[in-house]
């Protein structure tokens, strides 16, 4: 009972692990969430253009009209300042500083400095193109800023008919400053000019916000949907369905994904293939020698069996023990490999040597497979690897060609230079390997004829020739075969 109860509890416990996940809040979705970005973004820039732009263009505006009051001033002053000292009339005056404001388009006034000894200078008005009867004292910041300078000056003003630019041009007499021209123009029309772009950043601004909430919402939902075609792929993967790839409908970041997507999955579906065949060929190849073993040791319990017989018994054990061996070690060699723990040192090696010596331990299974092996290997031809892996290279090309060649087949060891490489081949004169099969040859446990071999040597000597910054390839034609060893110098 507490045995099942525990299983109970493991099986709830499994489902909570792979329950969907709850969908994200509303205001925590991909669409709302690209929706509040477009929206804020189009508001800062409104609020941008609003405070700054619009501030700043009247303050260029305003400058760029004083400019332009200045350069007037200095045009149409000199006639007007020649009359200090002379005895032109009033009236003439006036019609000077009248043709002065009609040519420049602004109001122009001839101020007069009266100066009393302990007093403040004041300004009386001596002529004006707007008001030519009045006397009255006027007060002009510029007026006061080209007095106190001795030169021209310029600025705005408050009134209360509105903000007024101003331009003042000093008259000099005896070395003192004895007239002020000023040239006023009102900046209403900058005025109306800026509250004019205001009201069209808001009505812009406004089109722009409901433009960008639309587009953002929508460009959020199309790539929602995309997403989530991802997400249920992701899941249908978990699941172990590797079936169905994401269709690709575009060739932007998500297609990209889309496309490296589909390619994991191949390579999870071919995993899972090559895992369900391990376990099948493991499986297979454990099994038969293991019973194999067990049936010879019931067989060595009988007393009865002649000598002759158990020693036949023992040999046949000790070619199981020998295939369980190999087979242990070239599973230990692709796991090390596949999960880089395998550390390789590479030194300087005599090949020639190392592949005689290799093919000196084939000569009983040669001898049972009634084939030769044909050797042309030079003297001091050395590559940059590590012994015991080439080694062990060599002896899987050999094994598999006394595994896939009749009786009687040649095998032939050669070696040469090129390059900057040396170069170890193994050929025979077999039936050569199917072309359909031989991209796959280097493919763990797979074999291309229904051998009994595990299918690991080749993919273990691929994988040791690569890591050892060389390669293993493959030639194969109808009456030749052969594996080229490739190793740096």
């Amino acid at each position: 009972m507490a045995t099942l109860t525990t299983e109970r509890k493991h099986v709830r416990r499994l489902r909570r692990m792979v329950a969907p996940a709850r969908p994200p809040g509303v205001w925590m979705s991909l669409g709302n969430r690209i929706a509040i970005v477009f929206s804020a973004i189009t508001l800062l820039a409104v609020g941008v253009l609003y405070l700054y732009v619009a501030p700043g263009l009247q303050t260029r505006l305003i400058d760029g009209k004083l400019a332009s009051l200045g350069a007037v001033a200095e045009r149409y002053s000199g006639p007007i300042a020649q009359t200090v000292g002379s005895t032109a009339s009033r009236a003439a005056i006036q019609q000077m500083v009248d043709v002065a404001s009609l040519r420049s388009g602004t109001r122009v006034l001839l101020l007069g400095v009266e100066r009393a000894s302990g007093e403040r200078a004041r300004f009386v008005k001596l002529a004006d193109s707007s008001q030519p009867g009045s006397d009255a004292a006027v007060d002009y910041a510029a007026s006061w800023q080209a007095l106190r300078l001795g030169r021209r000056a310029s600025g705005v003003d408050s009134t209360p008919s509105g903000i007024l630019a101003e331009a003042a041009v000093p008259v000099r007499f005896f070395g003192h400053v004895a007239r002020v021209i000023v040239y006023t123009s009102p900046t209403s029309d900058v005025v109306r000019s800026v509250a004019t772009v205001r009201h069209e950043i808001l009505v812009a601004g406004a089109i722009a916000l409901a433009l960008g909430l639309i587009g953002g919402y929508l460009t959020a939902r199309w790539l929602q949907r995309r997403v989530g075609g991802l997400e249920q792929a992701a899941a249908r993967v978990a699941a172990g369905d590797f079936s169905r790839p994401i269709p690709i409908d575009s060739r932007d970041e998500l297609g990209q994904l889309a496309i490296a997507f589909n390619d994991m999955q191949r390579q999870l579906a071919q995993l899972e293939t090559a895992r369900k065949r391990f376990i099948a060929t493991a499986s297979h190849e454990l099994r038969t020698p293991l019973f194999s073993l067990g049936g010879f040791v019931e067989l060595l319990e009988d007393e009865d069996l002649d000598p002759q017989t158990r020693r036949r018994f023992l040999e046949q054990m000790s070619e199981q023990v020998e295939r369980l061996r190999r087979l242990s070690i070239d599973l230990l060699d692709l796991s090390r490999l596949e999960s880089g723990s395998l550390d390789l040192h590479p030194e300087p090696v005599d090949l020639s040597e190392l592949a005689r010596a290799v093919a000196a331990e084939f000569e009983p299974s040669l001898a049972r497979h009634d084939s030769s092996l044909v050797l042309d290997l030079p003297d001091g031809l050395h590559a940059l690897c590590e012994p015991v892996r080439v080694a062990q290279i060599v002896r899987a090309l050999i094994d598999n060609a006394l595994a896939h060649t009749a009786p009687g087949t040649n095998i032939f060891v050669s070696a040469q230079r090129h390059l900057a490489t040396s170069r170890l081949t193994v050929a025979d004169d077999g039936p050569g390997i199917d072309p359909e099969v031989l991209p796959r040859i280097f493919e763990p446990f797979f074999t291309a004829d229904g051998s009994t071999g595990s299918g690991l040597g080749l993919a273990v000597a691929g994988e040791l020739a690569d890591r050892m910054d060389g390669s293993l390839k493959v030639f194969s034609v109808a009456g030749r075969t052969e594996f080229t060893l490739e190793l740096p110098v």
